[in-house]
């Protein structure tokens, strides 16, 4: 079976593109190359690209890498239509670049929200096994194997924690020095313990229309984020991708190694992108 048909297969095993929103998003096979890279030595694997954000560095990085013939790349690199493909663009030169070095691409975005052991489930792993978590929006009709998946998750705390101690847990499992808060007085004060915790990868406008005691995502606007405080909610913001990226290297990798190994293929090496990072740092 060649390269990018054994990831499609693996890629609908882990999160089924039924789970996406269809509604705006765009998932799925984006660029098929019409004439696959083939192996640059028969002792030498074929090569899985997994990144977050498809930009020219990570580009440039996936295809100097001759052994590279998939980049999964989580945010659809073709998003809104193209009326033509030219080279002053960027995100068509990226396209063309792409097809004309024979290497395909493939975006999973919301289904990989959606789906079980996804990304919403990766952002709580932070919290261990000191409580539970349930989905905020069930998917309709979901597939084997996905029966818990959908919109959100909200985690419950066996024992309510400080607000701050619940930071610093969010701080280690992203791996990062600091987050934005917008603490509500009664948790700052700890009058209030937080026992629950709504997380939403990426962009999490939709959290404000779902109870919670903290919020977790990357980004929220400024109205949300006052709407948030008028609930008596904390807002805990990461930027965008730093809230998805941990998922690639801790969760994606591991699934799709395992399920290259059981198709009976050729060896398949599965890495992760080292240029990709969120645009955004504190200075």
């Amino acid at each position: 079976m060649a390269l990018l048909a054994r990831v499609l297969k693996s890629m609908e095993r882990i999160a089924p593109q039924s789970l996406a929103d269809h509604a705006w998003d765009n998932v799925g096979l984006l660029v098929e190359a019409p004439y696959p890279r083939t192996r640059v030595a028969s002792t030498a694997p074929q090569r899985v690209f997994l990144t977050i954000d498809f930009t020219t560095a990570v580009v440039d990085e996936a295809l100097s890498d001759p052994s590279v013939g998939v980049i999964v790349a989580y945010h659809p690199p073709i998003f809104r239509g193209m009326k033509r493909l030219l080279l002053k663009d960027t995100k068509q030169r990226m396209v063309l670049q792409c097809a004309a070095k024979g290497v395909s691409v493939f975006s999973p975005h919301t289904s990989c929200d959606s789906c079980e052991d996804g990304v919403n489930d990766w952002m709580l792993q932070g919290f261990g096994d000191s409580g539970t978590s349930s989905v905020y929006v069930p998917a309709v009709n979901p597939p084997a194997g996905h029966e818990n998946s959908g919109k959100g998750r909200v985690f419950t705390f066996h024992e309510p924690k400080p607000v701050q101690q619940v930071i610093e847990q969010i701080k280690r499992h992203f791996g990062l020095q600091h987050v934005r808060a917008a603490i509500h007085p009664t948790h700052a004060s700890n009058e209030k313990l937080i026992s629950t915790v709504g997380v939403w990868a990426g962009s999490g406008s939709e959290l404000v229309n779902h109870p919670a005691d903290l919020y977790l995502t990357g980004e929220l606007g400024h109205h949300d984020v006052l709407e948030a405080l008028e609930q008596n909610r904390t807002v805990i913001l990461c930027e965008h991708s730093n809230t998805e990226r941990g998922y690639l290297s801790a969760v994606l990798k591991p699934k799709l190694e395992a399920l290259q190994g059981q198709d009976g293929g050729e060896p398949v090496e599965i890495v992760v992108s080292k240029t990709d990072k969120d645009p955004l740092v504190v200075v």
